[in-house]
């Protein structure tokens, strides 16, 4: 029954507008320009605005450049182990603008797994073809430099 009553009362006072409008000097009080409110002058206000586009966008570049010498190491790395090119890396590259590089310490690294890579290959390429040769062609080679050997060493020794 309070709760009646007192809702119609707060209607009536509010309609003869003496105090109930608690709401609307809320909107008035809250200034409309964004530099009152952040407690700044105009001027103020408009060059915070420019220093937080400029730092957007320089931490914008820097992130595509970041993501380019990423997709950079990707596609290396693809070609290194000859695996299927990415569009996505590619075009990020390119939109970065195509002078990506890979940062000096991923070269070095790189161009050491070159040299290993060529010395493991050379070594590992003997040993397969020696697989591919069958064991007659390796006895008939020994025999042969072994005769050959053989009649060198008895043509300069009078013993033998």
């Amino acid at each position: 029954m309070a709760f009646l009553m007192k809702s119609m009362l707060s209607n009536q006072v509010k309609n003869l507008g003496l105090g109930g409008g608690g709401e609307e000097s809320k909107e008035e009080s809250t200034p409309s320009d964004p530099a009152a409110a952040a407690g700044m002058t105009r001027e103020e206000y408009e060059e915070y605005q420019k220093q937080v586009v400029e730092e957007k966008m320089e931490r914008d570049a820097t992130f595509a450049q970041k993501k380019a010498e990423r997709a950079c190491l990707r596609v290396h790395l693809r070609e290194k182990y000859r695996l299927p090119k990415s569009e996505l890396d590619e075009n990020q590259i390119q939109m970065a603008g195509d002078d990506v590089s890979l940062p000096e310490d991923l070269q070095k690294m790189v161009a050491d797994d070159q040299v290993e890579e060529e010395d493991k290959d050379s070594i590992l390429r003997q040993l397969q073809n020696i697989q591919n040769m069958d064991m007659d062609t390796i006895k008939e080679k020994a025999q042969a430099t072994f005769m050959e050997m053989r009649q060198a060493a008895e043509q300069k020794c009078s013993v033998m």
